[in-house]
């Protein structure tokens, strides 16, 4: 390795060490188009192997290439960036090549995805939903919030007051101890809800 790249070399082993085992840096000379340096090799690639430059369609004058991906030797997905380093007079010398193995994250993403999805052709067991009517009231409490962009956590008082009578009008309030649950969900007192569901009733006479 020419004396000008070794500082890079160190910069190499550092990036390659910070991410272990997911990311390999490889540092290209520009005089000799081969690779001197490699940190966290799993490319399998040697010291003084060609760099192969065209496949990343390298330009002398452009500065970072990338991101863009490429595929391992073992078929995983390779997410990489490709710095072009310079010496004082702004000449290219070298070429920093860090490649990260996102293969582990995608596979970690599918298995959230397919875990968290629903089929879509598997309805709710009607036996089960049918008098639940705690489902019911979370279901109008979600929808209501969605579609007035909130979240319960935040709903003022007079937001939490007309929800309660939201619900009441929808009968929300027929199961038994079903105040005492919308109390909870809506994080205050049942006496509150009973005063909200009395001004609504109030109101309406």
């Amino acid at each position: 390795m020419r004396p000008e790249l070794a500082p890079f070399a160190s910069v190499c082993d550092g990036v390659a060490q910070l991410f272990q085992p997911f990311v390999e840096v490889v540092l290209h000379d520009l005089e000799t188009e081969t690779a001197v340096h490699i940190a966290g090799n799993f490319s399998k690639r040697e010291i003084g192997e060609p760099s192969l430059l065209n496949e990343i369609d390298f330009r002398p004058t452009e500065r970072i290439l990338g991101p863009y991906e490429k595929v391992n030797w073992d078929g995983r997905r390779i997410k990489s960036i490709s710095i072009i380093l310079r010496d004082m007079a702004g000449r290219p010398i070298a070429v920093l090549c860090i490649n990260a193995d996102v293969s582990h994250f995608h596979a970690v993403m599918q298995a959230l995805s397919a875990f968290a999805s629903v089929p879509v052709d598997h309805d709710r067991p009607a036996s089960l939903f049918k008098e639940d009517w705690h489902e019911r009231i979370n279901e109008y409490v979600r929808n209501w919030t969605t579609s007035r962009g909130l979240i319960v956590a935040t709903l003022s008082r007079e937001q939490k007051q007309q929800l309660v009578r939201d619900l009441s009008a929808d009968g929300a309030f027929g199961g038994r101890n079903a105040a005492t649950y919308i109390s909870r969900v809506l994080s205050m007192g049942r006496a509150t809800v009973y005063k909200y569901l009395n001004q609504e009733r109030s109101e309406a006479e």
